[in-house]
């Protein structure tokens, strides 16, 4: 079972938002190297971020659980994820609005393309 690591210096987030970029209509992902390789293997350097001006933290925590719970059910189904990289995902308001199995689809496209195509620059 992979582990979910989160970021937790504002310094790690400002690596990350410097580096490679997809936009999708439920998220941006933004992913990069990892900057320390330890004896970690199994886990998965992730972290879910919902800006404050979304909603109440009802809402904001929904989002986060959503996305949350497709990045599982995508590692669940044995699909191949880059333990290479860290993940900061940045949740919009239509992931509240939306059903569950459209944003597991648009996480399956995201991070098969990722992981098809590690060198290309996405804007």
């Amino acid at each position: 079972m992979i582990k979910f690591k989160s970021l937790n210096k504002n310094a790690q987030f400002l690596d990350i938002l410097k580096k490679k970029k997809i936009n999708t209509k439920y998220f941006a992902v933004f992913f990069g190297k990892k900057m320390i390789h330890k004896k970690s293997n199994q886990c998965l350097n992730i972290s879910f971020v919902v800006k404050k001006k979304v909603g109440n933290s009802v809402v904001r925590n929904k989002i986060k659980r959503k996305l949350k719970a497709a990045v599982q059910k995508f590692i669940r189904e044995k699909q191949p994820i880059d333990l290479n990289y860290t993940y900061v995902i940045f949740g919009r308001n239509n992931v509240y609005k939306d059903k569950f199995q459209l944003i597991f689809n648009e996480v399956n496209d995201v991070f098969k393309q990722i992981k098809k195509e590690p060198h290309r620059q996405w804007n």
